[in-house]
């Protein structure tokens, strides 16, 4: 009898949470189809999508199971409904919440079951609950573990969001290559660009020739163009867009150039410019060397960088860090510049393939449909 591994994401925030998710696992390993592995700890999580409702109750279990993809899916339907499982609208509360969220390795997009699960991967406590069996755990469609898709989220967990602009920022070091990736994206997406201003600030080789005393004018001239260009009244909501920086940015540079005195005044007419931005909901945070953005700014020779040194660079990547080390905006996908590849199309494919799975295009639905909740 050929057995196939499972995982079932478990949860429920309406009774005794706890025992309706113990009472399910027993129900579970009580299968005479099932032999049962065990179950991760149980993780208190907010509702999703904005639900006025309690707290949840999560936990992943790992199976074996002579069923195939389809039983076995019956089978948590028939165990939800014994436990008082009510199917009303969209995030509405419930008892308990079985999903399969892996069979074995296989791709699954039908009407009634989507396998892997379709927002397994915008979800911290499933990507958590599954590290404790497997970090090195292969994600089907999207070919990473779960131990680097956990870390794409840094503990939040996500919903997609069809009525926002889909917007996706390409962030990194100067030199590192965002413009580069991002005029490869719309082939793939039939989307627009928005290229950073660069070319169109007067105050900036000024700046980088060392005149300080029009950083304060340059900064301004970044801050009013981007939000111009990111303002949320302007993009169409469900639509693709892709930036090749990330609005946050403008903090890193406004202390990295600006004066005390500069800083305190840019500071003080950053934040309600910022609030009428929209928020990306991917950023892909491109990574290299200082020195290898050093030799890139060289070698493309535009003037005005010529004067940027290694330390600046240092700086600037160590502040990239810190950023997306708290970052809870969006997720974010680590590219190394290094391991990308413009003439293999593999390489490109791979990174498109991520993206479908984070934004919402129907023309694009590389994780599937959702099937269940969660």
């Amino acid at each position: 009898m050929e057995m196939h591994t499972a995982y079932i994401g478990l949860g429920g925030n309406l009774g005794d949470r706890k025992e309706t998710i113990e009472t399910a696992v027993k129900m579970l390993a009580e299968n005479e189809h099932i032999e049962f592995v065990g179950v991760s700890e149980l993780v208190e999580t907010a509702p999703l999508g904005g639900a006025d409702q309690p707290d949840y109750l999560n936990a992943v279990a790992e199976l074996q199971t002579s069923l195939n993809p389809g039983a076995l899916h019956q089978v948590l339907i028939e165990i939800e409904n014994q436990l008082g499982r009510k199917r009303d609208e969209k995030w509405s509360p419930r008892a308990i919440d079985l999903d399969l969220l892996l069979f074995d390795d296989m791709i699954i997009n039908a009407p009634e079951l989507t396998v892997p699960h379709p927002q397994m991967h915008l979800r911290s406590f499933v990507l958590s609950g599954l590290c404790r069996f497997n970090p090195k755990l292969i994600h089907p469609v999207l070919k990473v573990t779960v131990k680097e898709l956990a870390a794409r989220l840094n503990g939040g967990d996500f919903v997609t969001e069809p009525d926002k602009p889909q917007l996706i920022s390409i962030a990194g070091n100067i030199g590192v290559g965002k413009t580069t990736l991002a005029n490869k994206l719309p082939d793939y997406f039939g989307c627009d660009i928005i290229f950073e201003p660069y070319d169109e600030n007067p105050f900036m080789p000024d700046v980088y020739a060392g005149k300080k005393e029009l950083a304060l004018d340059s900064q301004l001239f970044f801050l009013t163009g981007r939000v111009e260009q990111l303002d949320r009244k302007k993009l169409s909501p469900g639509t693709i867009y892709i930036s090749d920086y990330v609005f946050d940015k403008e903090l890193i540079y406004a202390r990295a150039l600006l004066s005390p005195r500069q800083l305190a005044i840019y500071e003080g007419i950053y934040e309600p410019f910022a609030a009428k931005i929209s928020p990306p909901v991917l950023v892909i945070y491109m990574q290299d060397s200082p020195q290898s953005c050093l030799e890139r700014i060289h070698s493309r020779n535009r003037p005005y960088e010529q004067q940027i040194d290694l330390d600046f660079l240092r700086r600037l990547d160590c502040d990239y860090e810190k950023l997306f080390i708290d970052w809870k905006l969006s997720p974010v996908i680590r590219v190394s510049t290094t391991q990308l590849d413009y003439n293999d199309n593999t390489c490109l494919e791979h990174i498109v393939n991520q993206i479908k799975c984070y934004v919402t295009d129907k023309r694009h639905s590389a994780c599937g449909s959702a099937a269940s909740e969660m």
